[in-house]
């Protein structure tokens, strides 16, 4: 395997994810706006809400994590940024599921999908926390 390419793919992977999930994002947020406003209840809207907002959270992480991959190669961060993608996937995927009907064992997918964020955004301290110092770019 070409290992020099590595930090170049984790780096690419991670903005084309979260650019994908942010413009994936903007399209559910606007089918939720005018249509499931009104037909989903209360709470599953909250639901749903919540959904948005962590993709677009994690998308935008994912996106700064893909500009630090592209600058530095960083093992830690490269998984951490595999660990948000399928952290949204996860998380925010199973929301909307449930809320659109899907079976409620569904459900156990979503505190993994939280896992994976967590530990994800703990492996981005841990890599900032053993970087050495360098000039900028």
């Amino acid at each position: 395997m070409n290992q020099p390419n590595r930090p170049y793919h984790a780096g690419r992977r991670a903005l084309v994810a979260g650019a994908l999930l942010m413009a994936v994002g903007c399209a559910i947020a606007a089918l939720g706006a005018h249509t499931l406003r009104n037909a989903l209840s209360a709470d599953d809207y909250r639901v749903f809400l919540t959904a948005v907002l962590f993709q677009f959270l994690h998308a935008l992480g994912l996106l700064c994590m893909g500009v630090l991959l592209a600058r530095r190669t960083d093992r830690l961060l490269s998984i951490a940024a595999d660990l948000l993608l399928a952290g949204v996937l996860l998380f925010s995927g199973s929301l909307y599921a449930l809320v659109n009907g899907a079976p409620h064992s569904l459900g156990a997918l979503t505190p993994l999908g939280g896992l994976c964020l967590i530990a994800g955004w703990c492996l981005v301290a841990a890599a900032g926390l053993r970087a050495r110092d360098a000039p900028p770019a």
